[in-house]
């Protein structure tokens, strides 16, 4: 069964949303206020609708309960955007995600009980951050303050060595939880498994860790 995923607000990240999870051939209610909003993004939602007003009554009558996972995207109108998640936690929704317009929207939704806050442009600006200041980081995706997960292209250092030999997380106290070759991808690799220049290294560890382990494989 595919997942069943509900976005409220059709701007333009709202809307991205939308037409990936259509590309992922996941089902999709996309909600908005605006008509004009909604026919635009009709032909990549399951259900598109317009609800000009979002009350409980509105929002079990397109039944938003029968999906797994609430995007809340109107970043912009922050008094919605907070009266929304209230709403929807209160109507019991597992998963409501929220994008905050800032760092104040950000900690009234934890307050109020948003399982996750995003934050595109900030993420997407530390992303490329740490990607142009490393000549091998090629991602970087934050997991907390202190902790992250790293693409690493592997040097001519690592070159015919395995993770053994490394030995990553004693030396530089991170964990190497996956490897891709070209099309292949080896997920939760051995200890045995040899790693060869070019491959991509995923890496998760604290920012530290993860900095240290960068600078110390690099050309």
């Amino acid at each position: 069964m595919s997942k069943q995923f509900v976005v409220i607000g059709l701007g333009n990240f709202g809307g991205s949303l939308v037409a990936e999870f259509n590309e992922m051939g996941a089902e999709v209610l996309a909600i908005d206020q605006s008509l004009e909003k909604v026919e635009k993004y009709r032909q990549y939602a399951t259900f598109c609708v317009q609800i000009t007003n979002i009350t409980e009554a509105s929002l079990s009558q397109v039944g938003i309960r029968n999906f797994d996972h609430v995007f809340v995207c109107m970043g912009e109108d922050i008094e919605s955007s907070i009266l929304t998640t209230m709403l929807l936690k209160e109507m019991g929704m597992n998963k409501v995600w929220v994008k905050a317009a800032d760092i104040y929207h950000k900690k009234v939704l934890e307050k109020i009980g948003a399982d996750r806050v995003i934050q595109p442009e900030l993420d997407m600006a530390k992303r490329i951050a740490h990607h142009v200041v490393s000549e091998t980081m090629i991602d970087y995706i934050q997991l907390s303050k202190e902790y992250g997960i790293v693409e690493i292209i592997a040097s001519r250092k690592v070159n015919n060595r395995s993770i053994l030999d490394l030995d990553v997380r004693a030396n530089y106290g991170c964990t190497i939880i996956g490897i891709q070759r070209q099309d292949k991808t080896i997920v939760s690799p051995l200890a045995s498994e040899i790693i060869y220049e070019g491959d991509v290294l995923i890496v998760i560890g604290s920012n530290k860790c993860l900095y240290q382990f960068e600078e110390s494989i690099s050309s």
